[in-house]
């Protein structure tokens, strides 16, 4: 099984010294980008750039290299989506998808331009519009074959919406787009893929990236979206267990280990029961699994 991107970097796909910094950027994974930070005049060149990196290079012991392409509908997207597949990234990230129904769409599109089987992943951004909050149930009554992680944005989903603000003076988000936050984990999680925390976007603030990076893996989710390379290992470290938590899980698995076929058991004035054992277990196995 493939390993969970902790820290997923987005890179624009038409600057050529940035896309020459992936090798070195520490990310787990990094998102070329087509769409958003890509002028509308550029977008030609910037395909053409992403899949000649694409092309020079092929998988190594580096970041996994997935490319976000323009929208479902615009007048971008079949071409990306042609030039992307031949070119054989990890997976393509799809944003303003509104729901399952456009990931297979997308894949639909992916079949026809030579893909086959689950070689190319789908990554959902899947909260940038009003009607994609509402779509965001159906994940939990059908997850795509290619997809494989849901992450969830408030930036696209304020301007979708009119608000000014997504959120108040303390940097707590407003009801709204916690709500959407909250659905998009649910969604990742009905759907049986990984589930990514939204952007930070202020990169010089690495006391509050740390903070909600790690609130976000404590309520489930496994890994972020990162804006800039100076956020990367706050990520990375963020989304791993903390030593004490190791211990303790491992001291649960072997406490159940030690009782037999049982499904209860008391460990340090605390009863525990078979929940407790298999969260400890997938704790234990996505450290092991990021640590080597």
């Amino acid at each position: 099984m493939a390993i969970a991107p902790r820290s997923w970097l987005f890179i624009p796909g038409d600057s050529e010294k940035k896309l020459g910094k992936i090798a070195g950027c520490g990310a787990d994974a990094v998102i070329i980008d087509l769409e958003d930070s890509v002028a509308l005049a550029n977008k030609d060149a910037a395909r053409s750039m992403a899949c000649a990196y694409l092309r020079e290079h092929k998988p190594t012991a580096g970041p996994a290299l997935w490319v976000r392409i323009n929208p479902l509908g615009s007048q971008f997207c079949q071409a990306d989506v042609e030039a992307v597949v031949a070119a054989s990234p990890a997976g393509i990230v799809l944003p303003k998808a509104e729901g399952p129904e456009d990931v297979e769409r997308l894949s639909r599109l992916m079949d026809q331009a030579g893909a086959t089987g689950k070689d190319m992943a789908i990554h959902a951004i899947a909260t940038e519009t009003a009607r994609s909050v509402f779509k965001l149930a159906g994940f939990a009554d059908h997850s795509p074959v290619r997809l494989s992680a849901i992450s969830w944005g408030a930036e696209d989903l304020a301007s979708a919406v009119g608000a000014s603000a997504n959120r108040d003076g303390e940097g707590r988000l407003f009801d709204a787009f916690r709500h959407a936050r909250t659905l998009a984990l649910f969604a990742a999680h009905a759907a049986g893929v990984q589930a990514v925390e939204g952007l930070h976007s202020d990169f010089r603030d690495d006391a509050g990236l740390k903070a909600s990076s790690e609130q976000a893996r404590i309520e489930g989710y496994t890994g972020r979206l990162a804006i800039h390379p100076a956020q990367v290992p706050i990520i990375n470290a963020a989304f791993l267990p903390t030593p004490e938590e190791v211990a303790n899980a491992e001291k649960i698995v072997a406490a159940f280990a030690s009782a037999g076929d049982v499904g209860t058991i008391g460990l340090d004035g605390k009863m525990l029961d078979r929940p407790h054992l298999l969260q400890s277990r997938r704790l234990l196995e996505s450290y092991r699994r990021h640590i080597g």
